[in-house]
């Protein structure tokens, strides 16, 4: 390692695996990724042109959720055409200024995720609390300004990884067990000393999704109290009803995470390609069940869903 590294020997094209010793399985483990990725795309794309189009939807909440939705598409077109071309083109190559790139997406639209559901938390907090402030305090200028906050802190917090991945010199291995390339699992090739890639990463990690996850858990049970302070019980069902959408959705967005991080810390045992599918669950999941549990649970989604899918046809 300490010769490579003398003669600056540093790989430019780096060969992704798939899911390791399951490749003469992939090209059916391609069908569900593929089935999930359509449905993600189509679901979130007709959310997002309902709730831009219907001016009855341009509320603060579903707002959030035309964010969420965009987020969504991102994250799950960063991450599974790329698994699709490995499975059905063994399509494994990527320079390393794409393997950056992709990246530096993957990790930017995960926390504009974790931020829009925070934000999501904080629009219940105020609806259920403060009811008769709702639309004076979540103004539309105010909704715009948390957009761009968001973005800033995705973006502005990822940036850095770009200049700490581009002065390391990748002289050891440029083969990445994995269907994407996200930062550690980069990094690790380095043959210089990464120490500050793994603690900014961590920081990040602790002041944005850790911190968000935090806040949600304070403003709900800020929440929970409020509503058992409500006299009616039809008034208190509404209210928990109301909710219900986005715990599901907390729930699905950082339940496979927290999941995928315990049995890399602690299952020693489990095969690799096991943490890889769950890395990839995390990505796929959310982007295709949101949509479909606003659909379910939001009777104003529900009824312009039906206008748009079944009216354009009788037309």
């Amino acid at each position: 390692m300490t010769s490579l590294n003398h003669t600056g020997v540093s790989h430019t094209i780096f060969h992704l695996l798939g899911i390791p010793s399951l490749e003469d399985q992939h090209m059916w483990i391609s069908i569900p990724f593929f089935i999930a990725y359509v449905i993600a795309l189509l679901g979130n794309s007709l959310l997002i042109c309902i709730i831009l189009t219907t001016r009855s939807l341009h509320e603060p909440m579903y707002l959030f959720l035309c964010m969420l939705a965009g987020a969504d598409v991102v994250l799950s077109t960063c991450t599974v055409p790329q698994a699709l071309a490995i499975f059905w083109f063994h399509a494994r190559e990527i320079s390393l200024g794409r393997c950056i790139t992709q990246l530096f997406f993957i990790h930017s639209t995960f926390i504009s995720e974790s931020g829009i559901l925070l934000t999501m938390a904080f629009d219940r907090y105020i609806a259920i609390c403060y009811p008769l402030r709702y639309t004076t305090i979540l103004t539309r200028a105010l909704i715009g300004k948390i957009g761009v906050t968001i973005s800033l802190r995705s973006y502005g917090t990822i940036s850095p990884i770009i200049f700490l991945l581009k002065r390391l010199t990748f002289c050891q291995n440029n083969i990445i067990p994995h269907t994407y390339c996200e930062h550690i699992g980069l990094a690790k090739y380095a043959c210089n000393d990464i120490r500050v890639n793994i603690w900014y990463g961590f920081s990040i990690l602790m002041l944005t999704v850790v911190l968000d996850v935090v806040l949600i858990y304070v403003s709900y049970v800020l929440i929970l109290c409020a509503i058992f302070r409500i006299p009616s019980r039809d008034a208190r069902h509404k209210a928990l009803n109301t909710c219900g959408s986005h715990v599901c959705i907390i729930v699905l967005f950082y339940g496979p995470g927290i999941f995928t991080i315990l049995t890399q810390r602690f299952g020693r045992h489990i095969p690799p390609h096991t943490h890889i599918l769950l890395a990839n669950i995390c990505m796929l999941a959310p982007p295709m069940l949101n949509p479909i549990i606003y659909g379910i649970k939001t009777k104003q989604i529900q009824e312009q869903m039906v206008h748009v899918l079944f009216t354009k046809q009788k037309s």
